[in-house]
This record gives C-alpha cells, sequence and structure tokens, in this order.
C-alpha cells in the first residue's frame, strides 16, 4: 500500500511522528490516500481534509505500518494495537481521531 506524504522509513513514520509507536497511516476520506498524520495531509494535498462520518467507520481507512494490515476505523479506534501482528500504537494518536473521524 502506498503512503503519501513525509514518510521517513518504511513504517508509516513521518517528519512530525516517529517515535517507535507512530506505526501507522490513516487513509483521508477526501482522497482516498494513505497518509501518516494530518500535517503530511496538509503539506501534500492540494485540498482540504474530510473526515469520515460515524456511519462510514466500517470501511478499511487505518494501515498497519509493521505488517501492512488494513483495519476499519471501529476496529482501530477499540485496540492500542495491530489485530494482526500485535504492534503497538501511539496511544496519543487518539488526541487527533477528530481530524480523521468525524
Amino acid at each position: 500500500m502506498r503512503v503519501f506524504g513525509s514518510t521517513v522509513d518504511d513504517q508509516t513514520r513521518c517528519i512530525h511522528y516517529r517515535t517507535e509507536v507512530d506505526v501507522v497511516a490513516m487513509k483521508f476520506k477526501c482522497c482516498l490516500r494513505y497518509y501518516p498524520c494530518h500535517l503530511c495531509h496538509a503539506e501534500d494535498a492540494d485540498h482540504e481534509p474530510e473526515t469520515w462520518p460515524r456511519d462510514e467507520w466500517g470501511e478499511p481507512a487505518v494501515l498497519c505500518g509493521v505488517c501492512g494490515t488494513e483495519m476499519a476505523i471501529s476496529a482501530y479506534l477499540g485496540t492500542a494495537s495491530c489485530p494482526s501482528c500485535g504492534a503497538r500504537f501511539n496511544e496519543r494518536c487518539a488526541a487527533h481521531a477528530h481530524l480523521y473521524f468525524g
């Protein structure tokens, strides 16, 4: 899966968020492209971001950067690690969830 933006490694870390647990990319509703973070989208995309409405949280829109598993938004919001490989996710990402999921 291609991840757009300023990635710094093959596990979807970017120049903005690159700790050990920053290993997810979000598919933006507006362009259906994966980006490591909202800042990467703002720098790279030529449009305003759109959030996923709650009735579409069953859509696969979160990518584990460690194993490449795509997760439904609802599954991602309900876990702290990848259900496939067990990679831990950054718990502080919840502070930015409103930027991706409406």
